[in-house]
């Protein structure tokens, strides 16, 4: 049923590990969509899950599919614990992203596993979810999302930036909303830092302490993603078969290869903020944490960076697909082809009665 106001739970899982994020939030259209963040969380993994997490690219297809039946249920208990733990009564639709598993969008394909039917099942709930599968059947890249959210919710700034395991942007340019992959952040960072024993590079601060290699600079900054037009999207595998063997040929200290990793991001991050003048750019996502980052895209551009409310730097992710979810129940467009090279703006995703 088509309204003015919607009340749904948006469930996000980044490709850098750090937990499932949950927000339940509302939604208003007037002469424009307004959302309000009730309630939001991060449930972290535990090391069974973040092993599995971590090595999907490895797994057999028969492997890939008891795994997303598995990852199916422990969602919907993740979901459920969220919903008894706020006491939630009113929910028109849960939207999951899922978790995304494979990601070649050249090959046409593209797998997100915790989208099964079951789901709704399990949850006694509607649910929207699987986004990204149609679009690349459209022969886009399935990627990124979330900029018909930057447009519709964020529109008064000029880019929004979110550094996750990836760095992407959207802005608009000539009536057009824009937006692609630009680099890997927390994907790199996270990895090398568990290889200390740590979940994460606590305000950059082992970064900070290390030297910048700049052979190694170089190279990465020569990889031919970044020549390439968008749009254009990143996946785990390709971290796998150009960034961590590169990185690991230097054999370099953590801290060096945390440094120059680093000035990397800051530089590519740089170049595609850095076409309008005076530009106000709103920064989200858990890089937003690592002050050495922030700082160093702050050297590398004269833009004024925007830092939201915690809540909105946590949970804009989630958010968002809480939103792509309600214009999907609008049979709204959610995926725009300026974004992500599909033939057409679709509406996309599916929805699962319970």
């Amino acid at each position: 049923m088509i309204k003015s106001e919607y009340k749904v739970i948006g469930v996000m899982s980044g490709t850098s590990l750090d937990g499932i994020d949950l927000v339940y939030t509302s939604f208003t259209l007037d002469t424009k969509w307004h959302f309000e963040i009730i309630f939001g969380d991060t449930v972290s993994y535990d090391s069974a899950w973040l092993q599995k997490l971590k090595d999907l690219v490895l797994f057999s297809e028969t492997e890939l599919k008891q795994i997303d039946i598995d990852y199916t249920a422990y969602l919907a208990d993740v979901i459920n614990d969220f919903i008894v733990k706020y006491d939630i009564k009113d929910i028109d639709a849960v939207c999951s992203h899922g978790h995304t598993a494979l990601h070649q969008p050249h090959k046409q394909i593209t797998y997100q596993i915790g989208n099964l039917p079951s789901l709704s099942s399990l949850l006694q709930q509607t649910v929207v979810c699987d986004f990204r599968v149609q679009d690349v059947k459209l022969g886009g890249q399935g990627a990124p999302l979330v900029p018909i959210g930057d447009a519709l919710l964020f529109s008064e700034f000029d880019y929004c930036l979110n550094l996750g395991g990836f760095a992407n942007m959207s802005t608009s340019t000539n009536n057009r909303r824009v937006a692609y992959d630009i680099c890997p952040v927390n994907i790199v960072l996270n990895y090398y830092v568990r290889q200390l024993n740590l979940d994460y590079d606590d305000e950059g601060k082992i970064a900070a302490s290390g030297a910048i290699n700049q052979e190694l600079l170089k190279e990465l900054n020569d990889l031919d993603f970044y020549k390439e037009p968008y749009p254009k999207s990143l996946g785990l595998e390709w971290v796998y078969e150009n960034v961590i063997p590169k990185i690991d040929s230097y054999k370099l200290e953590t801290n060096n290869i945390l440094r120059t990793f680093v000035e990397h991001v800051a530089i590519q991050i740089s170049k595609e903020i850095g076409y309008k003048h005076n530009a106000t750019v709103l920064v989200t996502g858990g890089g937003v944490h690592n002050t050495l980052v922030i700082n160093k895209i702050k050297e590398h551009t004269n833009n004024t960076i925007c830092i939201p409310t915690k809540t909105v730097i946590e949970f804009k992710e989630a958010l968002i697909f809480a939103f792509l979810g309600v214009l999907k129940l609008r049979n709204e467009v959610n995926c725009l082809q300026s974004v992500t090279g599909a033939s057409k703006d679709h509406s996309s995703g599916n929805i699962f009665l319970p």
